[in-house]
């Protein structure tokens, strides 16, 4: 496969999409003979990519566009037919210290794989709190000093710390032990605290200037 351009595309939740032109031979498959040489191409294109990962593209998404399809070439001893064809995917990227919102699809004595949308992550018990954590008989990763709780379903706020290329996908390491990240609920907690801290720090400032105002009356 040949690219010939790619584009940012957008951020949705934090997550980086990429618009990527390709240029590629595109092998179409005899079952598609019967229809416009176009259609067959979007339709065997929708199957060929419908769970393709690409190091350096990414992970296909969706085949937005063909725009052009050259004519076919037949190689002998193969009945399909090659289409030199220009189209468009979406593709979304894994980076490190990208950060991300996901969903906890599974609870392990190890840690949690977590459903980022496009592809799956997996953090690591360690990485999940800033906090001593254990394993509970009701599948819950809980923090000993803080209770604090993490559990199937749960919407965190991850960052890539490793990537992987062996193997058919990609395995992708995450953490939540970073200012800013955690289970939303966690997040909101440590904002409402830090809140009231502020709050509090300010009305001690303006009680001791009040007095000092005093004094010198």
């Amino acid at each position: 496969m040949k690219t010939l351009k790619t584009d940012f595309c957008y951020f949705l939740h934090l997550k980086m999409f990429y618009l990527t032109e390709v240029e590629d031979y595109v092998r179409v498959e005899p079952k598609l003979f019967g229809i416009p040489t176009k259609e067959a191409v979007e339709k065997q294109l929708g199957e060929t990519y419908s769970n393709y990962y690409d190091k350096e593209m990414g992970k296909v998404v969706s085949v937005v566009e063909v725009m052009d399809v050259g004519d076919g070439i037949i190689i002998p001893g193969d009945g399909a037919a090659y289409y030199k064809s220009e189209f468009k995917v979406l593709t979304w990227k894994p980076e490190i210290n990208e950060i991300s919102f996901g969903i906890v699809s599974e609870i392990t004595t190890f840690g949690a794989f977590i459903n980022l949308g496009v592809m799956q992550g997996m953090i690591h018990i360690s990485q999940t709190m800033n906090d001593f954590v254990s394993f509970s008989k009701t599948n819950l990763l809980v923090g000993k000093v803080s209770k604090k709780s993490l559990k199937k379903g749960d919407l965190c706020l991850v960052r890539i710390v490793a990537i992987s290329h062996k193997g058919e996908s990609p395995k992708i390491g995450l953490t939540m032990r970073q200012p800013g990240l955690g289970k939303l609920e966690w997040i909101k907690e440590e904002k409402v605290k830090k809140e009231k801290a502020a709050q509090k720090a300010m009305k001690a400032e303006a009680s001791v200037s009040n007095k000092k105002g005093g004094k010198k009356k």
